[in-house]
């Protein structure tokens, strides 16, 4: 089946909407948070082009403005940021069929962006499956781009007490959980639970400077195990 280019990007285009909201805001706390140390609007664009990762450029800011140290840079986001690692896994089959895209694709698979892609499914005639993650990965990026250079010169223009704007993050990324588990149906609505409570166990083993990653092995292994009754599931539904 032919696609076409038109309606692939419609499609991505579409998809990418409640990104482009959240990202606006999000990017606008980076932007304005990174000015607040002295960092103006060409560093935001440098870092959102050349980092593009919500949380770790938040601890990104923190870490600039204590004067933290390149190992403890990198070691900081390395953890903050493994969790990606597992984001990938279930979309390399997917990706690859991207072409040289394909880079570009793993580098923009943010959180926001990773639970869009996992909507992707049943697409309309003419809409090309690589080509659409691979543009859904480009608006987000470039929503996230837009804003952080609007936050830096809001932070310049407008004098207010901006303190609290970094919460923005958690209050997506708690919106973004609840969409997707109110979303599931069948056996998939277990998801959510499964990853709260995994996530509650780790906590009180390994603390909460520890748990992320334990808690990430903990729900991949348990969904892994738990994947013959998702595809049971299906095609039920199917039927």
């Amino acid at each position: 089946m032919e696609y076409s280019i038109k309606k692939t990007t419609l499609y991505a285009l579409k998809k990418s909407i409640p990104v482009l909201f959240g990202y606006l805001f999000l990017g606008t706390a980076f932007g304005i948070m990174l000015y607040d140390i002295g960092y103006n609007w060409l560093w935001a664009i440098f870092i959102s082009l050349t980092v593009f990762a919500g949380s770790g450029q938040f601890l990104l800011v923190s870490l600039l403005a204590s004067n933290a140290s390149l190992p403890t840079v990198f070691t900081m986001s390395l953890f903050i940021n493994s969790r990606h690692m597992f984001y990938g896994l279930s979309l390399i089959d997917k990706f690859k069929k991207g072409g040289w895209r394909y880079p570009f694709m793993i580098f923009s698979l943010t959180d926001e962006t990773y639970s869009v892609n996992l909507t992707i499914n049943d697409l309309p005639e003419g809409v090309d499956d690589a080509r659409a993650r691979f543009l859904l990965g480009l608006f987000d990026h470039s929503y996230w781009i837009m804003g952080s250079v609007t936050g830096s010169l809001m932070g310049q223009m407008i004098p207010i007490d901006f303190t609290g704007v970094d919460f923005s993050m958690t209050a997506l990324f708690t919106v973004i959980f609840v969409e997707l588990i109110t979303s599931q149906k069948g056996f998939k609505k277990l998801v959510g639970p499964v990853g709260i409570l995994c996530a509650l166990l780790c906590l009180l083993i390994f603390g909460a400077d520890k748990f992320i990653l334990p808690a990430l092995l903990l729900v991949t292994v348990t969904l892994s195990l738990a994947k013959p009754f998702f595809d049971k599931d299906k095609g039920v539904a199917e039927c």
